[in-house]
């Protein structure tokens, strides 16, 4: 995914200033798909000027006011061809994971205690997905909008789910460690 059709999707779905953007994307694009407040305005700047996207019409935004982008036809053709094209998977590429494998040449001091924290980490995001989901997606909201939603929490809760339990593995594998020494 890329950040111009993370905000060709978000633009779709409401019209909103970089700042709202910026918020929504805190709020719940930003679970799987990350952006400052600096990449999203240049980005703005990028799709209008490609003419995807619009500012509202109206009066133009007094000093301090916020600015709304609208996304023009030309927006809406690209994300569904870019939503329609094949993509492959990304590699996966997790730096405990390769710590993991480092220790075992040169020692586990300090990964243990870092496991932990992951999965504290992992188990309150998985709790924040699973508030998300019970909030947000109650029995009977079955519109397609809502249904590919909630399909995306779904991957979040059952990556997070796969992430503590995983961690869990790991912990018990350490406490049979005979100690600290590289392999």
């Amino acid at each position: 995914m890329s950040l111009p059709h993370a905000i060709l999707t978000a633009l779709v779905e409401k019209p909103s200033s970089g700042l709202e953007l910026t918020r929504r994307f805190d709020r719940s694009i930003g679970y799987f798909w990350s952006a400052t407040h600096q990449q999203i305005y240049r980005e703005l700047g990028k799709l209008e000027a490609e003419g995807l996207i619009r500012a509202l019409p109206g009066q133009p935004p007094a000093r301090g006011q916020k600015k709304s982008y609208e996304v023009l036809p030309a927006g809406r053709a690209e994300l569904a061809r870019w939503t329609a094209a094949p993509h492959d998977p990304k590699p996966l590429r997790d730096t405990m994971l390769l710590r993991l494998r480092a220790a075992a040449v040169v020692g586990t001091a300090g990964v243990e205690a870092d496991l932990r924290r992951h999965l504290k980490l992992h188990e309150r995001q998985l709790a924040d997905y699973e508030e998300i989901e019970e909030r947000d997606f109650p029995p009977g909201r079955d519109s397609t909008e809502d249904r590919l939603r909630h399909l995306v929490l779904r991957a979040g809760i059952d990556l997070e789910t796969f992430w503590t339990q995983w961690i869990g593995h790991a912990l018990a594998e350490f406490a049979e460690l005979p100690g600290d020494e590289p392999a």
